[in-house]
């Protein structure tokens, strides 16, 4: 009830329009039944009915229906008084349209269709004009907050699940909850109130016969409950092999060099061969019983409408009843319409089953709280003034042992610390710290004093820029790219940025200069043309603190020169942490920290480190054997 209840707050951010297409939705069901109505004065007067109908007959029913109105305590008994109704509502009827000759009577009766039909299409166009506000605004809303929620959280959680599976929650999902819930709408307010209306005209008709319906209205029921859970159960399903699919699909669009490298081209389609037969298998099964259950429930119907017809026709060709041909036929013509929202609303109880499936899905999304988050009182930090501080940190990730066991040094401003070691040394886990894509679970961090656990996250991260060995570009112009966070940017300042990350030049031999699309995570660039993009981005940013994650370690010999060139500008005058394997091009650093098994080994310049017969030696000799 909680999921159903937290749906519909979102439905109602939009009620303006919700209640504009409820109100058509109301109306579109008074004039059905109008329309409806009309069938057995309209059935009447074909059958000739209303010749035997004089005022004086009439005027007798209404007075012996006040006497029997006015007996005292008596029992509304549905077998004496419905016929009495029903006679009485009849006789009205034929009374007014006596005025008219029969093909006069007939012409009215036909205007009145012609006005009730209209009407009622009219309205059901309006109910649909409103809701499509309603189910868009939804849709919107409910994947804006999810990719919002996506950005504020850590980076923990998307280490932690399959891209694909978060894209499916964004797409599939929410288009699954707004399908069932735009039904669910629809049918709340439109086949209850039909359904009441058409029972109604039954009784009104005979109550027996409707009995008669009425028992196999529990076979209804059962059929819809069991389709329904046999959904709920499909559903979940659907939407994880749907998620496997994406998943699949975008792992291998991402890594398609690799896989033409390898001539894995066939193993990758057999890989999305079995996973879509194996959501194909999963949708075919719940379109199966989606439609299995209307066609149930129709048949159901068909069989008490077969009952009605053979006990009914017998009492009116033997005349026991009292039901003349053109109310039989109006009985039969109720019976069939019910059909048609009871089937709606067998529907909408098995996709409101899915529905829900996704809800809780993507609310477990939407319920993940992000382990980095800012302090209630947070500082806004707009300038780095002395040093960076890293006292006794200690990390680990949740399913393995300590990456850093007690890691501590110092970084003063203006100065240029490289951090080197073997792979798998702890190296880029504690820039990812410094920047609080993490935590650590011991010690501090500070930055001039303060640790940054207290500090905005937004005015932390403007201190630093980020170059990786692995670039992040975005499909979008190079200008976008380069200035990507600012905006009113002068050309003067792009272009300057570019030069000094010896990007210019490529720049300028492209098709449309700055205004290049670069395609998918720059894919129409070179390695070394993508990282003097992100070193120009960087440049641009201005941060007091620079961060290289192994800038040139992919990068070919006369790239890692031009990268190399552009990133010695950009240290001119900033504190800065390089991580960086070929050791060539940290020598000049103030400082060099060594790690190694998450534990810093060594410390110093680049000659007292040769100096010591340590990893760092070790590490330089392997490099330089030759």
């Amino acid at each position: 009830m909680k999921v159903y209840l937290r749906v519909l707050h979102y439905v109602f951010r939009y009620w303006r329009h919700l209640m504009l297409a409820v109100v058509c939705m109301l109306f579109y069901v008074i004039f059905s039944a109008f329309s409806f109505m009309t069938i057995l004065p309209f059935l009447n007067v074909l059958f000739d009915q209303y010749e035997k109908v004089t005022p004086t007959k009439t005027t007798e029913i209404v007075h012996e229906n006040k006497i029997e109105a006015q007996k005292a305590n008596e029992q509304l008994i549905p077998g004496n008084n419905l016929p009495d109704l029903k006679e009485l509502f009849e006789q009205k009827l034929a009374l007014y349209l006596n005025r008219y000759t029969k093909v006069q009577a007939l012409q009215l009766l036909c205007i009145v269709i012609l006005f009730g039909f209209f009407f009622k299409n009219f309205f059901a166009v309006a109910q649909n004009y409103y809701m499509a506000p309603v189910e868009q605004g939804f849709i919107a809303t409910l994947r804006n907050e999810l990719f919002e929620h996506f950005q504020r959280m850590s980076l923990d959680f998307f280490y932690g699940e399959r891209a694909g599976l978060l894209i499916s929650r964004v797409t599939n999902d929410v288009t699954i909850i707004n399908a069932s819930i735009a039904a669910a709408i629809n049918s709340l307010f439109r086949d209850p109130l039909s359904i009441i209306i058409y029972l109604w005209v039954m009784i009104f008709l005979s109550w027996k016969l409707t009995l008669t319906v009425f028992i196999l209205f529990p076979a209804v029921g059962w059929v819809l409950s069991t389709m329904g859970n046999k959904l709920k159960h499909d559903s979940a399903r659907m939407q994880e092999r749907f998620a496997d699919i994406t998943s699949v699909l975008s792992e291998t669009l991402y890594g398609i060099r690799v896989v033409k490298a390898f001539a894995m081209e066939k193993f990758e389609i057999n890989k999305f061969r079995t996973q879509n037969e194996s959501f194909r298998k999963t949708v075919v099964r719940m379109s199966r019983i989606r439609k299995l259950s209307p066609g149930l429930t129709e048949y159901i119907g068909v069989i008490a409408g077969v009952m009605v017809l053979f006990i009914g026709g017998n009492e009116v060709l033997s005349g026991k009843d009292g039901m003349t041909p053109a109310q039989f036929m109006t009985f039969l013509f109720a019976l069939f319409a019910l059909m048609e929202p009871l089937k709606l609303f067998g529907q909408v109880f098995t996709s409101t089953k899915e529905g829900m499936v996704a809800a809780r899905r993507v609310f477990e999304i939407l319920d993940t709280p992000a382990t980095i988050v800012n302090s209630p009182n947070p500082f806004i930090k707009n300038s780095f003034n002395e040093a960076i501080e890293f006292q006794n940190i200690s990390f680990h990730y949740k399913t393995g042992e300590d990456v850093l066991h007690e890691v501590s040094f110092q970084v003063k401003k203006g100065e240029v610390i490289a951090i080197v070691g073997p792979s798998g040394a702890g190296k880029s886990t504690l820039m990812d710290l410094l920047v609080r894509f993490y935590d650590p679970q011991h010690g501090e961090i500070l930055i001039d004093g303060i640790d940054i656990k207290n500090i905005e996250l937004n005015s932390l991260r403007k201190l630093m820029g980020i170059v990786t060995q692995e670039t992040i570009l975005f499909n979008d112009t190079i200008r976008n790219n380069i200035a990507y966070g600012l905006e009113n940017l002068a050309r003067e300042q792009l272009v300057h940025a570019a030069k000094a990350a010896n990007a210019h030049d490529f720049i300028m031999e492209m098709p449309e200069n700055y205004q290049t699309q670069i395609g998918d995570r720059g894919v129409k660039l070179s390695g070394g043309q993508r990282q003097r993009l992100a070193i120009a981005r960087a440049i641009l940013k201005n941060p007091p603190i620079l961060i290289f994650d192994e800038a040139t370690s992919a990068l070919d010999t006369q790239s890692e020169v031009l990268v190399q060139e552009a990133i010695e500008r950009l240290l001119s005058g900033r504190t800065a942490l390089v991580i960086a394997h070929r050791l060539s091009t940290i020598q000049n650093a103030n400082k060099i920290i060594v790690l190694d098994q998450g534990k810093v080994v060594q410390e110093g310049t680049h000659t007292e480190l040769l100096a010591q017969s340590g990893l760092y030696k070790k590490l330089y000799e392997m490099q330089f054997r030759n």
